[in-house]
């Protein structure tokens, strides 16, 4: 069995023609008078360029030769490494997945250097007939576009390829058969305070927290005590990661009176644990029913004997934004029961109907902050480079504008 190495191809001299030369993936390259400096930078070069590659053991295939399907795959493998946060993968590759497996189930035997806009089209036309959103099919159309630029940086495909795909444009709104997203709108208080007396404490205080901050659901689930500067009158929480932090933006989230109420009695513990933990709201669950205790302690199951030795799942060190939006969906459920007389799709759509999502939290604080303050201290408040953002966030006060109106018009 061959030794595996991790040496870079040699420099060497041919005898026969006196010439440098170097084999790169059984291919020999002569790169000019033994030991001249020309020969030695296109050495360079050469081992520049494998190794970039990856340190390939085979020879590339003409540009013109590869196919949709192999393209994805090396995508892929790229996405899966590229897309990382902390040493963790983040959800931008699995944002992928959908689009490339319809690709792949359309026109994966096609080469890649034949997919043009017509193609693209296609794929959209799919997209749109599976019920899609215009939004969604625009992101995944970007995806794809993405997936051949690379390809193209990578020298796989012809650059003229993705060159063709960006003359495709983006559906526009009325203009298109792909439905309408409805705009996320905020949550009402009332119904907030309504959906808060079905949830436990911990998560009650969480919800409240975000409220009166507008954090992003995830900032809210990864507080520390360590992230904070409690120092001043108005604390900031850093958090440990964000979402624009690749774009060397800093967050710094500033936390009023009530919000520092409701946060304090979570920052006695230590100061690399998260403040809402599940563990923590479980340990509190099973005392509140220890408390209700009707069977004497001398009957049934004590304390801690009833628990199985390998669960199928257990309480967390911290939420994330999927099983915070999981449980506030349930607090829901229990809050607005839906009519008996319901059942099947209609009951889920009644449901979805009354159920709502924790970033409309941040849309209802966004949309108070710019009532009463403007736009620019909405933008600065949750954390937006662009105002064009907030303005997705933050509702306009058409109040004002009645005003305004009532006096000009």
């Amino acid at each position: 069995m061959p030794r595996l190495t991790n040496s870079v191809p040699k420099y060497r001299k041919h005898r026969a023609s006196g010439q440098a030369i170097v084999t790169i993936v059984g291919r020999d390259h002569y790169l000019g008078p033994w030991r001249s400096k020309a020969s030695k930078a296109e050495y360079e070069r050469l081992v520049g360029e494998w190794l970039t590659a990856g340190r390939p053991t085979h020879a590339s295939r003409s540009a013109n030769d590869v196919t949709v399907s192999e393209l994805i795959a090396k995508f892929w493998t790229f996405a899966k490494g590229f897309y990382m946060k902390n040493g963790k993968p983040t959800g931008t590759a699995a944002n992928f997945r959908p689009v490339l497996s319809l690709m792949r189930e359309s026109y994966g035997h096609t080469a890649a250097a034949e997919f043009g806009p017509l193609a693209l089209k296609a794929v959209r036309a799919r997209m749109i007939e599976l019920g899609n959103s215009r939004r969604y099919v625009n992101d995944n159309v970007d995806r794809i576009r993405q997936m051949f630029k690379w390809g193209a940086s990578e020298e796989l495909i012809p650059p003229n390829v993705f060159q063709a795909l960006t003359t495709v444009s983006g559906l526009r709104k009325g203009r298109t058969e792909a439905r309408e997203p409805e705009p996320i709108t905020p949550v009402e208080d009332g119904v907030v305070e309504a959906t808060l007396d079905q949830l436990p404490t911990l998560l009650a205080d969480m919800l409240r927290f975000q409220r009166l901050t507008g954090c992003r659901p995830g900032e809210a689930c990864k507080i520390r005590p360590c992230d904070l500067d409690t120092s001043g009158e108005v604390w900031a929480y850093t958090p440990e990661s964000h979402k624009t932090e690749h774009h060397g933006r800093q967050r710094v989230i500033y936390i009023g009176p009530k919000a520092q109420d409701v946060l304090r009695p979570y920052l006695l513990r230590d100061k690399t644990a998260y403040c809402f933990s599940p563990k923590d709201s479980e340990r509190k669950r099973r005392a509140v029913q220890h408390d209700q205790r009707k069977t004497p302690l001398s009957c049934g199951n004590r304390p801690g004997s009833n628990k199985r030795r390998k669960p199928n799942r257990t309480a967390g060190d911290r939420y994330n934004k999927d099983s915070y939006c999981r449980a506030i969906h349930r607090a829901c459920d229990r809050a607005f029961p839906p009519p008996k007389e319901l059942e099947g799709d209609e009951l889920k759509a009644w449901r979805n109907s009354q159920r709502w999502n924790p970033n409309q939290l941040r849309h209802a604080a966004a949309t108070e902050i710019r009532k009463r303050f403007g736009l620019e201290a909405a933008q600065v408040t949750l954390g937006h480079a662009n105002a064009d953002v907030t303005q997705v966030y933050a509702e306009r006060d058409m109040t004002l504008a009645a005003k305004i109106m009532k006096d000009v018009g």
